[in-house]
This record gives C-alpha cells, structure tokens and sequence, in this order.
C-alpha cells in the first residue's frame, strides 16, 4: 500500500541554539499545535529535552473531537541538527517525522519531513486523498505561522 510524504521548510530569525531548545523540548509541542485538536501530554516525562528511546504519550483529537492515544519514540538525535519521532501507538499505520535544523542565512533554515501511511489499506488511501492530506496540511500551516509569530515577528 502507498505511503505519503509532507515535507515543509521555514526560516527562523533566530540562532541555532534558541530554535533548538524550544524544538527538542515536548513541553512546547502543546504551542505549536492547533486548540481544535485537544493536545496535551499523558506521560510523565520529567526531562525537558528530547532524548534517544524517550517515550512521549499524548491525547489528541484529531477527527470529530474523538480523543485518541498517540504513543511516539524519539529514535534519533543529533543535537542542533536534527531529531526524529516514530509513532508506537496512534492513528496511523506508519508515522515516520524528521525535524531537521541548519544554520544559515543570518537565521534557522528547519526542515520537516513526515512519512505516513494510513491505517486501513485502500480505504486508508481514501481517507488521505478525502481529509488526512489536508488535515496534516492545515497542522502544519499553523505550526509554521505559531513559529513565526513567535521569532520572526517578535518585538526588538
């Protein structure tokens, strides 16, 4: 069955260091991620930064408010360059993220890449082509403006 690929790219006004801290942290996921879908952390990580074999739990509401339980591993990490997170238990069948940093530009050039494939073959294949696609779209959008809004418009 296909597998599909998101992949956005955005400059951030701000040194290496300072987009890192706020990215690698999953105590400011909750930020970045559009109200409507009801995010908020389970696990009871007591680490403020992302870690290799780190284990985050979340509820999140991501069709028709109906809560669900989203289970990723950060599996990679290279500080101030990139980190990946892989859904263990979740809505999809394959959920594959890289969150990938570089310096450049006076500024952060960060990269996302999500490879997903949806539960339910064929159907699966719908849903996306119906709503996944756009739904992820929509996530992203937000997630770049919440970024934005938060360094690159920030008062001097």
């Amino acid at each position: 069955m296909a597998f599909y690929q998101l992949k956005r790219e955005q400059f951030i006004n701000a040194s290496l260091e300072e987009v890192w801290d706020f990215m690698s942290s999953p105590k400011n996921l909750k930020e970045i991620t559009p109200k409507h879908m009801g995010f908020d952390i389970t696990s009871d990580n007591k680490e403020d930064k992302m870690y290799e074999g780190m284990i985050i739990s979340y509820i999140v509401k991501p069709l028709l408010g109906i809560p669900t339980t989203w289970v990723t591993e950060i599996t990679h990490v290279v500080p101030l360059k990139y980190f990946v997170d892989e859904q263990r238990i979740g809505p999809y069948k394959l959920w594959h993220h890289q969150h990938i940093l570089e310096e450049r530009d006076g500024g952060v050039y960060m990269k996302d890449i999500v490879t997903y494939q949806p539960p339910f073959g064929f159907l699966g294949a719908i849903a996306n082509r119906l709503f996944i696609k756009k739904q992820l779209n929509s996530i992203f959008k937000y997630r770049f403006k919440a970024v934005d809004d938060k360094y690159n418009n920030k008062q001097v």
